[in-house]
Order: C-alpha cells, then sequence, then structure tokens
C-alpha cells in the first residue's frame, strides 16, 4: 500500500460555530490539526502518498501542508462543488499513481479510531476483495447504517438507519475507512455527488462484487458533534486513542506559551493551547481551549470548547458550551447543556445562566 484518499470536504455544521472560520478536520485536536492525527497514522501504517479530498475552506489546508513536514507526500485536490463521499473519491482519481489492481486506502475526516490499518489492507490483498470495509460494533446503531456480513466476512447488504428492533440485524456499521480496488474507483461516475454508501456500495452488491468487512471493536469515535469533539481530543491526551503525533500523553496537555496559575487545576486530558492564560483558582476539565484564549480567575471550564483568542471572565461557568473565535464572555455568567456563541460575540458582565433548554 503506498497511496490514500483522506476526505476532509465537508462543512462541519454541526460543529458550528468553530467551524465558520477552520474547516472541521483543521480544528486543534489534542494539540494539532486534526488531519495530522489521520495522516500520521496511514503514514505508519505504511502510505507514503495520501491525497486530500478537499471542498470547503480548501485554502486553509494548502496553507498548512505548505508549510508541515509529516514524513509523507500530501497531494489536495479541490471540488469546486461538494461532490459527496463517492464523488469525492472520483475527484481525487487523475491524483493517483496505483495500478488497476492496486490497494487504495479511503477514510473519513472526522472519525478517531484505533483499526489496524495494515492489517486491513492485508485482509483486502489475501481475499483478493473489490472494496473491504472497516466495521465496528456499536451498543444503539440506531443513528447508523447497518453492514450485516456473512460467516466468511462478505458483506450481505446495506441497511437503512433501524427504526424498530426488529430492523437491528448486526450491531456493526460502517466505521469510515475503506480498502478499494483502484478500478473500483474508476467505476464511480465523474462531475456529479455520489454516495459511497447509497449508491456505490449497494450498486457493487448488485452486480456481484466481493464487497468484504473487517469487524474492529477497539477505539472509535465520531468527532462530528462538539461533545464527542472534546471527549476524541481529551482520549488523545490520556492516551486512550492512539495517535503517533499526540505531543504528549498525561492529565492535561499545555502547548507552547500556555501560563496556567499556580493554584489553577487543568486536568481530565484539557488542552490548553498556545499563548493561553489561566488565571487563579480557575477551573479546566475535560475541556480544549484554543490558541490565545483567556480564562480568568475563579472561572470554571468543564466540558467545553474555548474559540481562538476568546475572553472567558472571572467566575465564568462553561459546562457542555462552545465559544466562538474571539467572542469575550463577561464575569458570573453561566453557559450550560449545549449554548454555543458566535465568534466576536460580547456578553456583559451579569450572572446570567444561559442553557440550550432556555
Amino acid at each position: 500500500m503506498t497511496e490514500a484518499v483522506l476526505l476532509v470536504g465537508g462543512q462541519g455544521t454541526r460543529l458550528r460555530p468553530l467551524t465558520i472560520n477552520t474547516p472541521k478536520p483543521m480544528l486543534p485536536v489534542a494539540g494539532v490539526p486534526f488531519t495530522v492525527h489521520q495522516i500520521t497514522r496511514a503514514r505508519d501504517a505504511g502510505v507514503t502518498r495520501i491525497i486530500l479530498a478537499t471542498s470547503y475552506k480548501a485554502e486553509v489546508f494548502r496553507a498548512f501542508i505548505d508549510d508541515a513536514d509529516l514524513g509523507i507526500e500530501v497531494v489536495i485536490a479541490t471540488e469546486d462543488e461538494p461532490l459527496g463521499t463517492g464523488g469525492a473519491i472520483r475527484h481525487a482519481l487523475p491524483h493517483l499513481q496505483s495500478a488497476p489492481d492496486d490497494s487504495v486506502l479511503i477514510f473519513n475526516g472526522d472519525v478517531l479510531s484505533g483499526v489496524d490499518i495494515a492489517g486491513l489492507v492485508r485482509h483486502h490483498r489475501e481475499t483478493s476483495s473489490d472494496v473491504t470495509l472497516y466495521l465496528t460494533p456499536v451498543e444503539d446503531p440506531r443513528a447508523y447504517g447497518l453492514v450485516p456480513t456473512d460467516h466468511e466476512g462478505r458483506v450481505t447488504a446495506f441497511l437503512e438507519k433501524p427504526t424498530t428492533d426488529a430492523e437491528i440485524v448486526t450491531h456493526n456499521i460502517n466505521a469510515g475507512c475503506y480498502v478499494f480496488k483502484r478500478s473500483v474507483i474508476d467505476g464511480i461516475p465523474a462531475g456529479r455527488p455520489v454516495s459511497v454508501e447509497r449508491e456505490t456500495f449497494p450498486g457493487l452488491l448488485a452486480d456481484g462484487a466481493l464487497v468484504t468487512g473487517v469487524v474492529d471493536s477497539g477505539y472509535w469515535l465520531d468527532l462530528g458533534t462538539p461533545l464527542s469533539f472534546v471527549q476524541g481530543s481529551c482520549d488523545l491526551v490520556l492516551g486512550k486513542a492512539p495517535s503517533p503525533a499526540v505531543p504528549e500523553v498525561g492529565d492535561y496537555l499545555a502547548l507552547h506559551d500556555a501560563q496556567v496559575a499556580d493554584d489553577a487545576q487543568v486536568h481530565s486530558g484539557s488542552v490548553i493551547g498556545r499563548g493561553v492564560t489561566v488565571g487563579a483558582g480557575a477551573v479546566v476539565t475535560g475541556a480544549v481551549v484554543f490558541d490565545g484564549a483567556q480564562i480568568a480567575e475563579g472561572a470554571r471550564v468543564e466540558n467545553s470548547i474555548v474559540g481562538v483568542g476568546a475572553v472567558i471572565g472571572a467566575d465564568v461557568v462553561l459546562r457542555g458550551a462552545v465559544i466562538g473565535d474571539g467572542a469575550v464572555i463577561g464575569r458570573g455568567n453561566e453557559f450550560l447543556d449545549g449554548v454555543r456563541v458566535w465568534p466576536g460575540a460580547q456578553i456583559a458582565d451579569g450572572s446570567v445562566r444561559f442553557s440550550s433548554d432556555s
């Protein structure tokens, strides 16, 4: 295996307002853009060349890659208009150098996992599969499409999200990482949106192609929501999720020039970004604080995200909140249970409680 395609074109609407200025895969997770965790894991599994399939704010990826040295050749393929998962894969085809029977790794830009990438490719080659899917079991699969397999690991169907218990024929779901025979990519229609989940994969089954699944019950997390984004970052810092790009594993991670008061409490996998200040008596637990933010004395930041350059005033409480870049939260306010503050917003002092239910 030498080539891979990383799908990073989504707009990340579930993570707004963080993605207004930055595409989701470029948001910092455990100290580096999430894309870096995926690229370095692919690199360590033997990938030497990777195509970033970009669309939304593609210039952010280009600026970063031009300055980065990740030990792997990175090529950017940008869609003029979003083409869906299958369309993005097909759009990357002219940038691939693989032969028709070669294996090409494909993975989604918002999934954090510990899957054995090299093992997935090895299975693909040993079974001569046309496509191999990484599957993972989840306790409640109702939010996902189901992928049943037979006793030999051959995929038998791609099922829509179940609505009743009777429809849950398996707990294994599509985990967002695949290996394609390159010739299969050739067959995806060009120049229009295509979904691999709804069109490409079912079409392959109908045509009698060999589509197999590898079930891996290890770490897996979709970082598409604020709470899961925070969890993924904390799990990387705590060493629960694997990545060669994590600078340091421990109870928390403080990046360059961060200043944390001696009596402040920072723990549970929190990340304190570059140039951040955390004031006296502040508590930051299970949170992500982006570069240049300020956490004033006595503030509590729990399971929350604080954007670049945001200011959190004295005695503020954030619990399950998302604060956009450059926002200013005045003294004594409380933001709870999913409240989101847009970039640049200014909230006056006031000891007012805001929650998503209010």
